[in-house]
């Protein structure tokens, strides 16, 4: 791919994208009312301050849960030609699944775990 391809690709992106944006802000239909700005949780109005922190715990076991999600994704390609790769799929997959339990201790030993 020489230069000159690569930067028309990037202009060819960006007008599409740009284009796309600016036909979704004219296009599309805008009703404006303070019910749209009001905080709203789950059809339940909120009482109080509706911007409270967060423990930083929840956001760790989400993140936990995606890593552990992810590793799924991997798994089922990886399963599907393990036969046909052999023992180069079988090492890789033991390699892979060693990353992920130093991944859990570490969560483990740092309590990332423990619901509070």
């Amino acid at each position: 791919m020489t230069s000159e391809s690569l930067i028309l690709f990037f202009i060819v992106a960006v007008v599409l994208v740009g284009g796309a944006i600016l036909f979704s802000t004219f296009i599309a239909p805008t009703s404006i009312n303070l019910q749209k700005s009001d905080s709203y949780e789950c059809g339940v109005p909120t009482k109080g301050v509706t911007w409270l922190q967060f423990n930083v715990g929840y956001y760790l076991f989400a993140l936990l849960f995606l890593v552990f999600e992810v590793e799924t994704v991997f798994i089922f390609p990886w399963a599907v030609v393990m036969k046909q790769v052999g023992m180069t799929a079988f090492v890789e997959i033991v390699i892979f699944f060693a990353i992920l339990g130093l991944g859990l201790l570490y969560a483990w030993k740092k309590h990332a775990l423990i619901w509070e």
